[in-house]
């Protein structure tokens, strides 16, 4: 299917997620300069070729007179024909042309397009690395932080079993202390006569 330019005017594209892409109103304007621009060269293609078929359609009725007298006929007929056949190709180059900076703006996009999805990735990919680092160096911190007080705890229980050890000796002491002094009290009594004591 041959592309027109109702096909350019009507044509929608897709969003991007994600991307900035062009101002749509700036491309809007382009594209409608594409289309004044390829209007014309049609309209000056069906001209022309319209001009062409009445030339011809000319020749054909000119043909017996041409027989009569070949010498003038002959002449304008030969300039005529490349000047018809050049139209054409300057037309057909005008939209060839057109076409080529469509194309051209095309690849623009696609290129840019793909840049900024490259740079969106290696972005994201950026702050990945950005955010294990930091979650790596959090995990660290607080691992050593943890060690920190595990370290001060255990030095703590060493502390305290060694008081719980050292007042149970102490308090071993103190018991067994007084009962040796209760001992002695009551051995004392005992071999103290009931008479002494008031009895």
């Amino acid at each position: 299917m041959a592309l027109t330019p109702d096909d350019v005017v009507t044509k929608q594209f897709q969003h991007v997620r994600f991307k900035d892409g062009f101002d749509p109103d700036e491309v809007d304007d382009f594209l409608d300069e594409i289309v004044i621009e390829w209007r014309k060269a049609l309209e000056e293609n069906a001209e022309l070729k319209a001009k062409l078929a009445a030339y011809e359609s000319g020749e054909a009725a000119a043909a017996p007179v041409v027989a009569e007298a070949p010498a003038p006929v002959a002449a304008p007929v030969v300039e005529a024909a490349p000047a018809a056949e050049a139209a054409p190709s300057g037309s057909a180059t005008a939209t060839a042309g057109i076409i080529e900076l469509a194309q051209r703006l095309h690849d623009e996009h696609v290129a840019e397009g793909e840049a900024k999805r490259n740079q969106l990735i290696a972005d994201a990919e950026n702050e990945v690395n950005r955010i294990r680092s930091e979650a790596e160096a959090k995990q660290r911190e607080e691992t050593a932080r943890h060690e920190r007080e595990r370290n001060t705890l255990e030095a703590r229980i060493t502390e305290l079993r060694n008081f719980e050890r050292d007042y149970r000796t102490q308090l071993r002491s103190y018991i067994e202390g007084q009962l040796r002094d209760l001992d002695e009290k009551s051995a004392s009594t005992d071999s103290t006569p009931v008479s002494a004591i008031g009895l």
